[in-house]
């Protein structure tokens, strides 16, 4: 139920749905009611009916149908007298006319509300789990499926839109419209009344079971739809290994194993789900077939009017639509809660990259970076251990080794990206985890082997992050980073959409234009991981030319995966599980022959 009640919460105030809900359901319940009441004079005294007019008078107060009835009676007579029987017969006509505009008028404006609800819950819920999203550290996502974080931000978020409308139903019409019902039949006939009660504890047992197996399936059927959709976002992503490895079977197979099970689940959960309306509906059409015989029996002994037997039996059916509305709306606000657990994991995920309550300021960088005993480890496998080196401003300083041996962990690092387990990384005399990591982060530029770039123009991908910014910032950046003339070059310059992803630039292209996003943001200290390793010749040549320029006057963290790229670094770092193995200069590591030698002549490139 808290969770129930923390989905509800992103609608507050509620009272401010709830309320005018709640009074536009029950006036629309109301008017309907009278639709079936003065149905009663129609059959009463208009058609064949046996009474004499003239001799109906004012009936004494009573809290009873038979006053209602005596009192419409006799207002139909009236009626009659003045203006004939098909005057009479308009004016009833109309009155039930305008009730049933008048009921679904205000069923309109409670789904108006309901519309409401609807849309605000899924908004605040939305922008609070793609918030946290943006906010989580790093490393959360390297064991998370992207799928399955998008299956919360869709499918699970119908269903907590679903739940909610259940719950404005459940609270705030269904069980007054209730109310209501069995007053109206207590007043027409209480004995029959009796029978209507039978159909509620076996509905709500059949409801309660049913719903307790919804819910343990449907975060099944959410975690499923999660890996469907990774699988989805992979074969999108890796199209050509796909089809140049002629993996379309096994590919479709995966899917199809994946898509059988959620099949399967939802058709489970289709089966429950439809059942009740159904069973609630039948059981309640046998209590009807029971007072159907039991109050024939009573109009057959002229204990009981025709009229008022036929306005029972018209309540009673009305009675089923709340009850079968229970039955749907807690099977809603089951498959809801399960749904709300499945977010509010991320939503109260712990953030490990905090600040602490008074971070030292971190205005400008000025003389170096030094890495203390530095140790992180994911779990318990260690990935580094007691790194110590420094860093001087303005100097270059590659890391290199064999893969998996902590590069990328170690850069990830500086950023505040993770923090180590222990030692200290430190700037100008202040450890990074007593800075704000925002200010550390603006003075740090990152380069990655991977362009990330998003589905927008050169424009934006390149002004990312970066606030006023005028045209002439952003070509001096590009040109900088060797990008301007092929962009000039493109259908629509600087304003051309490069596609998911950057698909429609060639490697090279989309690694200059991070290139260019870097040096826009003019940062102090520059990460480049691996930023050539995965281009051709030709584009290696032109991002190295750009890398040099922006390295200019730079303190710069390079790894690299083409030594040639790195010999001018004024210090390079071998590094092999986890350690810091040599360091020196390219001349002084070649004349050690040590690790980096063989690294070096495996690469071809050893002089």
């Amino acid at each position: 139920m808290k969770i129930f009640l923390r989905i509800l919460s992103y609608a507050k105030p509620y009272t401010r749905y709830s309320i005018p809900f709640f009074f536009y359901s029950i006036l629309s319940t109301l008017f309907g009611l009278m639709n079936f009441i003065f149905v009663m004079p129609i059959l009463d005294l208009l058609f064949n009916s046996t009474k004499n007019i003239h001799t109906i008078s004012w009936p004494e107060s009573s809290f009873s149908m038979e006053y209602v009835k005596g009192v419409l009676d006799y207002g139909t007579a009236q009626i009659i007298k003045e203006y004939g029987q098909v005057n009479t017969l308009i004016v009833i006509c109309s009155f039930l006319i305008l009730t049933n505009l008048l009921a679904n008028a205000f069923r309109y404006f409670s789904s108006t509300i309901i519309a409401k609800v609807r849309a605000t819950i899924v908004y605040g819920i939305r922008n609070k789990l793609f918030g946290k999203i943006v906010e989580l550290d790093v490393h959360y996502f390297t064991h998370q499926r992207k799928g399955d974080l998008m299956s919360r931000l869709t499918s699970d978020l119908h269903e907590i839109e679903n739940s909610a409308v259940g719950a404005l139903l459940i609270f705030f019409r269904d069980p007054f419209n209730l109310a209501i019902y069995f007053v109206a039949l207590f007043m027409i006939q209480w004995k029959l009344m009796l029978f209507t009660i039978l159909i509620l504890p076996l509905a709500g047992l059949i409801v309660s079971v049913i719903g307790k197996r919804l819910k343990k399936q449907s975060t099944e059927s959410q975690q499923s739809m999660g890996h469907i959709l990774s699988v989805m976002d992979e074969t999108i992503s890796g199209i050509r290994i796909i089809k140049g490895f002629l993996g379309e079977k096994f590919t479709f197979e995966r899917f199809n194993k994946l898509n059988h099970y959620y099949a399967k689940l939802n058709r489970s959960m289709s089966y429950k789900r439809d059942l009740a309306s159904p069973l609630t509906e039948f059981l309640g059409v046998t209590i009807a077939a029971l007072i159907l015989f039991y109050g024939g029996i009573m109009v057959f002994e002229k204990t009981l009017e025709a009229s008022v037997f036929f306005l029972f039996i018209m309540s009673f059916y009305r009675i089923l639509e709340p009850v079968k509305s229970i039955s749907s709306s807690l099977t809603s606000i089951q498959r809801g809660i399960a749904a709300g657990e499945r977010i509010f994991q991320i939503i109260d995920e712990p953030i490990q990259i905090q600040n602490t309550s008074s971070p030292t300021p971190f205005h400008s960088f000025t003389d170096k970076i030094e890495f203390k005993d530095v140790s992180f480890a994911y779990g318990d496998r260690k990935v580094l251990e007691q790194i110590n080196f420094t860093v001087p401003k303005g100097k270059v300083v590659a890391l290199v080794g064999p893969s998996g041996g902590g590069k990328s962990t170690l850069v990830d690092l500086l950023p505040r990206f993770q923090d180590p387990q222990s030692g200290r990384i430190i700037i100008d005399g202040i450890p990074t985890q007593e800075m704000d990591y925002r200010d550390l982060r603006k003075h740090i530029g990152i380069v990655t082997q991977e362009s990330i770039l998003f589905n927008d123009t050169i424009y934006n991908n390149i002004v990312f992050g970066q606030e006023n910014v005028n045209e002439a910032d952003v070509e001096r950046a590009a040109r900088i980073a060797n990008a301007h003339d092929f962009i000039m070059q493109t259908e629509q310059g600087y304003q051309s959409n490069i596609g998911e992803r950057g698909m429609k630039l060639s490697g090279g292209q989309r690694q200059r234009i991070s290139i260019a996003r870097a040096v826009l943001k003019n940062p102090e200290i520059l990460i480049l991981d691996e930023a050539t390793s995965a281009l051709d010749n030709e584009s290696e040549k032109l991002v190295q030319e750009a890398l040099t320029n922006v390295m200019q006057n730079r303190t710069a963290l390079v790894i690299a995966h083409r030594l040639s790229t790195i010999r001018h670094a004024d210090t390079i770092l071998v590094i092999d599980q986890g350690r810091i193995v040599e360091q020196g200069t390219h001349d002084s590591l070649m004349a050690a022959r040590g690790m980096y030698f063989g690294l070096q002549a495996h690469s071809g490139n050893e002089k």
